[in-house]
């Protein structure tokens, strides 16, 4: 893989903003160190010329960004508490906080989701995607908490992975997004696939994008936000993001697809929560389902807003 070049143009609402906080919410899956690397580095240029991390921007300006060829991770076990729904032999589920990472990447080597379960499960984990996403089938967004399965190996990777790939898996998730819904109940389906410009985001209606559906339902309707629960239908990047803020409903927090200023103080990252999968067993062939309670975050800010519930 060569070095890939990205290329950003500061608009009216990126004005004085830092030229790392700027990348980082461009570059969503890269840590703000590891931007800060970049920059120090010479691999970013702003306004014709490289800059500073604390660069404030102008409207305007062309940010270019190399990001380098990766070099090889060596991935290795943390003793990162976990906090386990069920285990057994095949599988491990999880209740992933908001903030953590599910694998290493650029910039997020050290204290990702597998750097957690590799030190849980020792050896005891499916080795079908290779060194850096042991026993990880599926994922969730760094921002987003909740119930995930591990696989300890490879059978039951493999028998996840197909009802994965029927989408048979029941994923239904909790989010908080903006202004009010009319209707109790709908259904957006739009293809999803990758931004023709910014390489981190996704968008609906793209050429060649994914069949993609998320089902949604009004739980509370709260202080110029509803409360919501999605059901997938499909699995696609970013899905529930993308869905709803193509209707107009970005969710609370997601400074990627909604409002680039959070109307909450102090809120960083999306207010999603995967709250239910269920799927069939690799070894007993019978369906189970987990649930994962929400964040005490979450909870709260629902009081703020308003909730009964």
């Amino acid at each position: 893989m060569d070095t890939e070049i990205m290329t950003y143009t500061a608009e009216e609402a990126d004005i004085g903003i830092r030229l790392d906080k700027f990348l980082a919410d461009k570059l969503n899956d890269c840590s703000r160190s590891y931007i800060q690397r970049l920059i120090e580095q010479g691999h970013v240029s702003a306004a014709g010329k490289q800059q500073k991390a604390n660069y404030k921007l102008r409207q305007g300006d062309t940010v270019y960004v190399e990001i380098p060829e990766p070099t090889a991770l060596d991935v290795s076990a943390e003793d990162i508490p976990l906090h386990i729904i069920y285990e057994d032999a095949d599988i491990l589920i999880i209740n992933k906080p908001k903030g953590m990472v599910v694998h290493p990447a650029a910039g997020h080597d050290k204290g990702t989701l597998v750097n957690a379960v590799m030190y849980h499960c020792k050896d005891n984990l499916s080795s079908i995607n290779g060194v850096l996403r042991p026993g990880i089938v599926h994922r969730i967004d760094k921002d987003t908490s909740g119930v995930l399965v591990v696989c300890k190996n490879d059978r039951a990777h493999q028998k996840i992975a197909e009802q994965l790939k029927v989408h048979s898996i029941t994923r239904r998730y909790r989010a908080i997004v903006h202004g009010i819904l009319k209707e109790d109940t709908g259904k957006v389906h739009a293809t999803i696939g990758r931004h023709p410009t910014e390489r981190k985001k996704m968008a609906v209606n793209i050429e060649n994008g994914r069949d993609a559906i998320t089902h949604y339902r009004v739980l509370e309707r709260l202080k110029g936000f509803t409360y919501i629960e999605c059901t997938l239908e499909t699995g696609r990047t970013h899905q529930i993001r993308v869905h709803m803020a193509s209707i107009g409903h970005p969710i609370l927090g997601d400074t990627v697809y909604g409002p680039k200023k959070c109307p909450v103080k102090g809120l960083e990252g999306q207010t999603l929560h995967a709250m239910c999968l269920g799927f069939i067993h690799p070894t007993t062939g019978k369906y189970v389902e987990f649930e994962a309670e929400l964040p005490e975050y979450f909870r709260q800010l629902l009081q703020t807003l308003g909730s009964e519930m």
